[in-house]
């Protein structure tokens, strides 16, 4: 006896799934968020396996790239994550050779990163990445939509990383 669609363990490959479309707005934009984070990790996963890095990992790759000397405390800030969650993906880049960190000459006490060689070259690779699969994802969409997806990403990530804020009562009607 086949199993009801509701219970199946893996998601439907399209997303027409009728209990879905009945869930409250909330519950169906955190499922796109989730689907969006399992992507990312296969993504990740899959770029590791075929490149030898993560995609967190080629992230700070592209960020110290575009950044030279850039100091750990400042790239953490601009990835959004804790300096302790960045301390292992340096540590694994600089034991791969991708990766330099040296003492700031303005102030020794302060560490700096750079690109190696092989660094620069796995940094200037664009085919199989994650970036590059989400690149073509927001070639198809306009700028204003991109806009104002990030701005909802942002405000997001606001509310989860604060305080638990009260709940509104009023709330603006949603624009046409």
């Amino acid at each position: 006896m086949a199993t009801p669609r509701r219970f199946r363990a893996t998601p439907p490959e399209r997303d027409d799934d009728p209990f879905a479309s009945e869930l409250p707005d909330v519950l169906q934009f955190m499922r796109l968020l989730w689907a969006m984070v399992h992507a990312l990790q296969k993504a990740s996963k899959r770029m590791g396996a075929e490149l030898g890095v993560t995609g967190p990992q080629r992230l700070v790759l592209r960020v110290v790239g575009l950044f030279p000397g850039v100091s750990a405390g400042r790239l953490a800030a601009i990835l959004h994550v804790h300096p302790s969650t960045l301390t292992g993906v340096l540590q694994r880049l600089v034991r791969q050779r991708l990766l330099i960190r040296s003492a700031d000459r303005a102030d020794r006490r302060r560490a700096v990163l750079a690109l190696t060689t092989r660094g620069a070259r796995l940094n200037a690779a664009n085919r199989r990445t994650v970036e590059a699969r989400v690149g073509l994802a927001l070639k198809r969409v306009g700028a204003r939509d991109r806009a104002i997806t990030r701005l909802v990403l942002e405000e997001i990530t606001r509310h989860l990383d604060g305080p638990a804020a009260p709940a509104r009562r009023t709330q603006r009607p949603p624009r046409a």
